[in-house]
């Protein structure tokens, strides 16, 4: 075994060390190659090998270039080689609108040169993307037109992922034949391919399709396979166990039944898994219930429905209810049988299942009030086979029994009526107090509602009160300024250097009191709930460049280096928001840098996002200070140059950020710098 393992582990360092020195090689064949299609088959083999590792940024970088190259030699077989890439590698990181773009581009190519196969390739990407978004019918009008040419191509690998698509896309919308017959053609080529997660996923839903057709046999066949082919994941085991232990239930083999669920009990309990725990006690409670264990049977019902109800399981709702119902009406319990009864329709009936459901229980009332299952006869037969009437021996009158029969029938009745009258008083005497307690729930919720509204507004008007405060000491201590400069030209009492030292105090003044007002505007805006934001695509780039230009010449007068690593890319969201939000960090940085220090600005796309960042090399930010950024209240601090503000800035920033669904957080070491984040939107969400 030790060798085996020592042989694999070589074997993995060979291959990683065969697929480095190809790219090693195939990059270093680039450097040397002319610009023409041997170049661009060449990056196009780098880009095959880089998406075969995962390396999907770098494998994006080369696929920039060889576009370019590809499209300045009019080489179409290439640029569409090198798009379908693109495609697959955007598909990867989830960003669907560049790969959908890419695909149409890419199929366009193919088609202009008759390639079936590249468009039956392209056809089959597309059908996954949009089974993925929740397409199905578009997805597998893209998946089926690709099937008959990959079938006869003999790609595997893409017959494989159209297979699968198609199935998942036919089980979403409830055609179970025919995910059945696509599940079972996917399932052989991922076994050949040793497609694990595949291969796992074709066996569970065969498996429970074949429990939904009442192929018992054959879904316990699949679950076993799945259970062999994992034997180390927890996870898998648990649930596993529980539904092989429910399809035994279904021939009474109680036995291996009792085997599995009490295994499947064991691994979900440990792992505290609380799907796969609700599934085991619901198959164990109905285990217990057949065989006539109902003390037992109740409790672990009970925990069942605990947890179906923690995890807003409807599924499982509907079997708990079921097995109570049967647990009441075995121990004769007819009044709390009724209540499971109308759970389980009531909920049955929200969920609004077109074909019924996989539970197609009934249940019929027998005329002596008992609970009979589907089928059962409510009349018993007559033993003796005839309806003669006999006159018992000694009575010539048969009046006084008939009489007798008609005064029990009248006794029986009452009583019925009676059992009837007494339900129906409790029925509604349950549903009064449950009508007061929805009631007096809604009160609390109300009071709590109303004493979180009443906070908010006082901590609104604390802080109102502070920032006028605030607003109207630094307002005027600017605008005083501004105006006793004023009055000194109008006296002509300033010399040209006291002038020509007075004008960068007016500038900053003056800046001070615009950045005051303009940020006064959008915190009222936002205090009102009146910003509505209309997001389009933008540039980030001419956004960074508008905003540099603002204080270009008050980072020269602080003797501040700017450095632009601003990329030309686009984000979605409100253009002027996201405007405030730069000018505003850009506005602090300045304000806490010294002489010598640099600002820089960047972004890149991460995961499908827009991240913006701008940093600085100034005086940072101690940690305690750190918790009280971008709070509703006005912490400030004075800046290097003893320039003043209100703390509205950063809260704005936030407010507007997350008005557009980003987000906006800083890293800042004191003495060292601090960097603002902002992350944003490629495209709307869907």
């Amino acid at each position: 075994m030790r060798k085996l393992i020592t042989l694999g582990a070589f074997l993995t360092m060979f291959v990683g060390f065969s697929q480095t020195q190809d790219i090693d090689s195939l990059t270093l064949q680039l450097a040397y190659q002319k610009q023409d299609t041997l170049k661009a088959n060449t990056s196009l083999e780098l880009i095959k090998i880089l998406y075969k590792n995962g390396d999907y940024n770098r494998a994006l970088r080369y696929i920039v270039r060889s576009e370019t190259l590809a499209s300045d030699l009019n080489y179409t077989k290439g640029l569409a080689d090198i798009l379908y890439y693109k495609s697959l590698i955007y598909a990867k990181k989830n960003d669907y609108i560049n790969a959908v773009n890419s695909y149409t581009r890419c199929r366009t190519l193919y088609e202009q040169l008759k390639d079936s196969l590249g468009v039956a390739k392209v056809n089959n990407g597309m059908g996954l993307i949009e089974i993925q978004r929740g397409n199905y019918a578009r997805g597998l009008r893209y998946a089926l037109s690709a099937i008959s040419i990959l079938e006869d191509k003999g790609l595997d690998k893409e017959l494989s992922l159209a297979y699968s698509n198609l199935a998942d896309a036919y089980y979403k919308i409830r055609a179970f034949d025919t995910a059945l017959t696509y599940y079972l053609k996917a399932l052989p080529l991922q076994q050949a391919l040793n497609d694990t997660s595949g291969v796992n996923t074709s066996y569970s839903k065969l498996a429970e399709l074949y429990s939904m057709k009442k192929e018992h046999r054959k879904a316990i066949d699949y679950y076993q396979n799945l259970l062999q082919s994992n034997p180390d994941n927890d996870s898998i085991q648990g649930i596993i166990a529980a539904k092989l232990g429910g399809e035994y239930l279904q021939f009474n083999d109680y036995t291996n039944a009792s085997k599995y669920l009490l295994q499947g009990l064991t691994i979900n309990r440990r792992n505290d898994h609380k799907s796969g725990l609700m599934a085991t006690l619901i198959n164990l409670g109905t285990l217990n219930l057949k065989q006539g264990r109902l003390i037992l049977a109740e409790r672990q019902l009970a925990e069942a429905g605990v947890i179906a109800r923690s995890l807003d399981d409807n599924m499982g709702l509907l079997r708990y209810y079921d097995r109570m119902k049967q647990l009441d009406s075995t121990r004769r319990r007819f009044d709390r049988a009724f209540v499971w009864q109308r759970e389980y329709y009531s909920l049955k009936a929200d969920l609004e299942e077109p074909d019924g459901g996989f539970l197609k229980d009934s249940i019929v009332l027998d005329l002596d009030g008992g609970l009979l299952e589907p089928g059962m006869d409510s009349a018993a037969e007559d033993a003796t086979g005839t309806d003669t009437e006999q006159t018992p021996t000694g009575i010539d009158d048969p009046i006084p029994f008939r009489l007798l029969f008609y005064i029990m029938l009248a006794i029986l009745i009452i009583a019925i009526a009676f059992i009837m009258m007494n339900n129906a008083k409790r029925m509604n005497n349950m549903k009064l107090v449950q009508d007061l307690e929805e009631k007096n729930l809604k009160a609390q919720l109300q009071h709590e509602a109303d004493l979180e509204h009443i906070a908010q507004l006082e901590n609104r008007n604390n802080v109102k009160d502070k920032l006028f405060s605030i607003i109207s000491h630094d307002l005027k201590d600017s605008l005083s300024s501004i105006n006793g400069f004023i009055d000194l030209l109008k006296d002509d009492a300033l010399t040209k250097e006291e002038y020509d030292n007075l004008i960068p105090e007016l500038s900053e003044n003056a800046n001070n009191a615009s950045l005051l007002l303009f940020n006064l505007l959008n915190w009222s805006k936002s205090q009102m709930q009146s910003l509505e934001p209309k997001p389009s695509l933008f540039d980030i780039q001419e956004v960074f460049e508008d905003k540099i230009n603002l204080i270009e010449q008050r980072m020269a007068q602080k003797g501040i280096t700017l450095i632009d690593h601003s990329l030309r890319d686009f984000a979605y969201a409100d253009r002027s928001m996201i405007e405030i939000v730069i000018q505003n960090l850009l506005a602090n940085a300045l304000k806490f840098c010294n002489k010598g220090d640099t600002i820089t600005v960047s972004n890149h796309i991460s995961n499908g996002h827009c991240i913006l960042s701008i940093a600085d090399t100034g005086v940072g930010i101690s940690k305690e200070n750190l918790g009280k950024l971008f709070k509703g209240g006005s912490f400030t601090t004075a800046g290097t140059s003893n320039e003043k503000g209100t703390g509205l800035g950063l809260s704005i920033c936030k407010e507007l950020v997350e008005l557009n669904n980003g987000k906006i957080w800083v890293e800042s070491t004191l003495n060292v710098g601090s960097t603002f984040y902002v992350q944003l939107p490629k495209s709307k969400a869907i």
